[in-house]
C-alpha cells in the first residue's frame, strides 16, 4: 500500500501544472453541473407528480374558488405532498443559485482545490475510475 502522497494542491509546482490538467478540471466541473441539474430533473419527473397527484382534489377546489387561504389549508392538510413540491423547489433554486454564484463570481477557491485534488485522484486511479473516460479523455 505504498501509494505516492497526494501533492500539496498549494505547491507551486502542482498549480496549473498542465493545460491538460485544467481542462480535466473544467470537464469535471461541467460533469458536476450536470449531475446536479440531472439530479434536479429526476426530482421534478418522479417526486413532483406524485406530489401533485396527492392534491388534485385541491387543485379542482382551487380553480372553482381560488384563494390564499384554500392554498394555505389544501397545503397544510397534504404534508407528504407539501413537503415533495418544496423539496423540488427548493433544490431547483439552490442549484440556481449556486450556479449562478459560480458564473457571476467565479468558482471559489476552496471549490477549485477539491475539483482539482478529485481530477488528481481520477488520474491516479486510471482508467479503472468511473469518471476516467469523461474526465481524462
Amino acid at each position: 500500500m505504498d501509494q505516492p502522497e497526494e501533492p500539496s494542491i498549494t505547491d507551486p509546482e502542482f498549480e496549473n501544472s498542465d493545460a491538460s490538467f485544467i481542462q480535466q478540471v473544467q470537464r469535471l466541473h461541467k460533469l458536476t453541473i450536470y449531475g446536479r441539474w440531472l439530479f434536479v430533473a429526476c426530482l421534478w419527473l418522479t417526486i413532483a407528480p406524485v406530489s401533485l397527484w396527492g392534491l388534485r382534489t385541491e387543485m379542482a377546489l382551487w380553480q372553482q374558488y381560488f384563494t390564499w387561504v384554500a392554498v394555505r389549508y389544501g397545503l397544510f392538510y397534504h404534508p407528504l405532498s407539501t413537503f415533495g413540491l418544496a423539496f423540488c423547489i427548493g433544490m431547483t433554486a439552490s442549484v440556481l443559485v449556486w450556479q449562478s454564484r459560480n458564473i457571476l463570481f467565479g468558482l471559489p477557491q476552496a471549490e477549485k482545490q477539491r475539483l482539482e485534488k478529485q481530477v488528481y485522484r481520477i488520474r491516479q486511479q486510471g482508467p479503472t475510475h468511473p469518471l476516467w473516460k469523461w474526465v481524462c479523455h
